[in-house]
């Protein structure tokens, strides 16, 4: 069997980009972004993903990278249009023309990880099942982004609806991610620790939640907050998958708030560029001392 520090699940995504400064095709998803991420902070990662043969190079991509890569081959890769009309990064419209089909955990066998993180792009994607399959391997760490939940494709706009089976998903997540706006979606919360709470509630043991300015961490009944330091928001497609990504990773061999600092300066420097994550390690350091180097 081939064993994993951590495991990446997702739908690859062809991504068309547009901004007020023009239009990029871009080979995105969630697990993309998140796997890169893991993999430039020096662990085992491997990508299960879904999409279609003629996009058979990104797999070939992925692995370029070093990163084993388990695709499922479907008719159509997912095809989504992320549309920025101003340069409020957080305000954006999706569509989706095409979508790859669902991830099972049966598509994990044969698999050994110590971690999964799982980065949908619509609901459907994952299943509930999911989870609770997975849930049953002693050990294993269960990561989550609740962007995969919240969003429902209604012709070809991806719009938020509420999320019925929220309860009975959470119940099995340890790290779930969210944005701030989809915290405020499903908690009804605008104040990002009381929304933090609000999912840790449901038994979540750890909370990633992305904002405009940075990400609040919350664990063991403490939150972290750590700011970004980027000089640019090019590359802002990403962010959240990154952030989450390299947070899973280097909560590996570190407890929550040390990961936390780590996951703020990864998202800093990736959200600068469009793509994933292709900085070195030596980079990242030098990044988190400047920044980060005692921050509490």
């Amino acid at each position: 069997m081939r064993t994993y520090d951590v495991l990446y699940a997702g739908n690859y995504t062809k991504d068309t980009i547009i901004t007020p400064e023009g239009t990029r095709t871009v080979d995105g998803g969630g697990m993309n972004y998140a796997a890169h991420a893991g993999k430039r902070l020096g662990i085992n990662a491997a990508v299960v993903t879904r999409l279609s043969t003629d996009d058979r190079y990104v797999v070939e991509d992925i692995r370029a990278a070093g990163i084993d890569c388990f695709p499922i081959f479907s008719p159509l890769s997912t095809l989504m249009i992320l549309e920025y009309k101003t340069r409020d990064v957080d305000k954006r419209e999706l569509y989706v023309k095409s979508t790859a089909g669902t991830i099972k955990a049966e598509h994990l066998d044969g698999l050994v990880t110590t971690a999964v993180a799982v980065s949908p792009s619509l609901r459907g994607e994952v299943k509930p099942e999911f989870f609770e399959v997975l849930r049953k391997r002693d050990g294993i760490i269960l990561a989550a982004d609740v962007q995969g939940f919240v969003r429902v494709l209604r012709g070809e706009n991806l719009v938020f609806e509420p999320w019925e089976e929220m309860e009975r998903v959470l119940a099995n997540i340890d790290i779930l991610k969210s944005d701030a706006v989809e915290a405020h979606y499903l908690t009804g919360e605008t104040d990002i620790e009381k929304a933090a709470s609000a999912f840790a509630a449901f038994g979540v043991k750890e909370i990633v939640l992305t904002h405009r300015e940075g990400v609040l961490i919350h664990a063991e009944g403490e939150f972290h907050h750590y700011k970004f330091h980027s000089q640019s928001m090019t590359g802002r497609s990403g962010r959240g998958d990154t952030c989450m990504g390299s947070y899973v990773a280097k909560r590996l061999s570190m407890p929550p708030r040390e990961a936390g600092k780590w996951a703020a300066a990864v998202t800093s420097m990736k959200v600068e560029k469009i793509g994933p994550f292709d900085r070195t390690v030596a980079e990242v350091e030098a990044f988190f001392q400047r920044y980060y180097d005692g921050t509490l």
